[in-house]
C-alpha cells in the first residue's frame, strides 16, 4: 500500500507522511524504542520484543508490499519522529473486515498535529483497503489520545479494567474504541 502526503504542523514546520520501507528500519526502530521509553501508555517496554534490525526491515518491506496493511512514518527535517499503522485483525472470513490501528509519536513532537495526521492517514488507508471497521485500545488515563480518537470519529465500545499491567502504576484500564468506515 502506498501513502505519501506533506503537511504543515502547528509550529509551521513541514512533515512528510509516507509508508516505511526496508531502508527505514534503523530510523523506525530508533523512534519505536524512544517512544516506548517516553510514555507508559504503549503496549511494550523498550527492548521487550527483542526486535532486530532485520526483523524491522522485513516488517516494513511486507507492509510496503501489502494491499491491506501499512506502516506510515512521520518525517521532520529528514528524521522519523513517529509511526502509525494498520493491520488486519485476522485472515478468517468473519474477521477480514476489521483492522487494528496503532500510533506513537516522540514526546518532543506532541501537540504539533503529528498524531492527528498519522491517525487520519491510517483511517484513509483503512478505507482504501476496504475495511469496514478500524479498532484500537487506549489507556484510559491517556486523555489527549482519547480526545483525538473521538474527534476523528472513534467511539468507545467497552473497557478492560486490567488491560495492561504497568511496571509503574499497576493495572491500567484500556478503553476499546472503533470507527465504522462503511457507515
Amino acid at each position: 500500500m502506498e501513502y505519501r502526503k506533506r503537511i504543515t504542523l502547528k509550529d509551521g514546520r513541514r512533515c512528510l507522511l509516507r509508508n516505511g520501507t526496508a531502508d527505514d528500519a534503523r530510523a523506525a526502530l530508533d523512534s519505536f524504542n524512544l517512544t516506548h521509553e517516553e510514555t507508559d501508555f504503549l503496549l511494550t517496554y523498550p527492548g521487550e520484543g527483542d526486535l532486530t534490525l532485520e526483523d524491522e526491515a522485513r516488517y516494513l518491506r511486507e507492509r510496503a508490499e501489502s494491499d491491506s496493511e501499512i506502516e506510515i512514518l512521520a518525517e521532520i527535517d529528514g528524521g522519523v519522529v513517529g509511526t502509525a499503522g494498520i493491520g488486519c485483525v485476522g485472515a478468517k472470513e468473519k474477521l477480514r473486515h476489521r483492522a487494528e490501528f496503532g500510533v506513537s509519536v516522540e514526546q518532543a513532537f506532541w501537540g504539533l498535529g503529528v498524531g492527528r495526521a498519522l491517525t487520519e492517514a491510517c483511517v484513509e488507508c483503512a478505507k482504501a483497503a476496504g475495511y469496514a471497521q478500524l479498532e484500537l485500545d487506549v489507556v484510559a488515563n491517556n486523555e489527549r489520545a482519547i480526545a483525538l480518537y473521538r474527534s476523528v470519529g472513534f467511539v468507545e465500545y467497552g473497557r478492560n479494567p486490567r488491560g495492561f499491567q504497568s511496571r509503574q502504576t499497576g493495572w491500567q484500564e484500556l478503553v476499546l474504541m472503533r470507527l465504522e468506515l462503511d457507515a
